[in-house]
């Protein structure tokens, strides 16, 4: 079989992914490398087809013969259009939007969960999702507003996590906040200038816990820090001014798993 070019209909499509109205368009997204292919896998019925150039169709020839989806090669130029890397791997999955609707968080609240509010940078985005997944959350909220993790930097920034925890998109946090409070959620907004010092926290990460935070510069909005049961911060004991949100939602977390154990 000819490899697929850059002008066949079929990556002409899956280019358009590399877009975010092009992933709402299509329910569509692409995952590249072999982490995330092999994560998109462990899933099948979520993989449309995957793309693979000859050296990478032979590199990971483990993988792809037991794709239970079709594997098409491309050429290397195809492989490159639908990078948004300076490297392409040439090993792309074609996946179904994995997004859940809000209910589902306030029906069957997990016993821990993120909300992101106008977080901005897509590669806090994915990181945030591996670190969720590592502490054991069950669901990462993305407010409206934030970086679409769905996108290639998000993507390859999550390592495959993205796969593991639920996915809520454009949520609208001032009323979804009070609904998850009113099933027994205690929210925690991650704030420099909270009230409470996230050390001396006891019953309130006994969970179910959300946790939010904002955007890195500005950090939780006001309005919604108010909704929260508390504005949480992060005792530092050195010289530094502060935590980036990575770092803080780390340490927020794997402290709230560990309560939660």
């Amino acid at each position: 079989m000819e490899p697929l070019t850059e002008r066949s209909a079929r990556v002409v499509a899956a280019r358009k992914l590399t877009r975010r109205a092009g992933r709402d368009a299509a329910g569509l997204f692409l995952a590249e490398g072999r982490q995330a292919v092999a994560e998109a896998l462990a899933d099948p019925a979520g993989v449309r087809e995957v793309l693979a150039t000859e050296a990478a169709a032979a590199a990971h020839r483990d993988l792809l013969a037991a794709a239970p989806v079709p594997v098409r090669l491309v050429t290397d130029k195809a492989a490159a259009a639908l990078s948004e890397t300076v490297t392409p791997q040439g090993l792309v999955a074609v996946c179904a939007l994995r997004d859940v609707p809000t209910d589902v968080l306030v029906d069957a609240p997990p016993s821990l969960t993120v909300a992101l509010a106008e977080l901005a940078d897509p590669g806090n985005a994915g990181t945030v999702l591996r670190t969720a997944d590592a502490c054991g959350a069950g669901a990462v909220v993305f407010g409206a507003g934030s970086a679409d993790p769905y996108g290639g930097k998000a993507v390859r920034s999550s390592a495959g996590s993205l796969f593991h925890v639920d996915v809520v998109r454009g949520a609208p946090l001032p009323e979804l906040l009070p609904r998850l409070r009113a099933a027994g959620v205690t929210v925690l907004a991650a704030d420099g200038g909270g009230e409470a010092a996230l050390d001396e926290l006891g019953p309130e990460l006994a969970g179910p816990v959300l946790w939010l935070f904002g955007n890195e510069a500005r950090g939780v909005p006001a309005a919604l820090a108010a909704l929260a049961d508390a504005r949480v911060r992060i005792p530092m004991r050195g010289r530094a001014e502060s935590l980036n949100l990575a770092a803080a939602a780390a340490i927020c977390l794997y402290t709230t798993q560990l309560a939660q154990r």
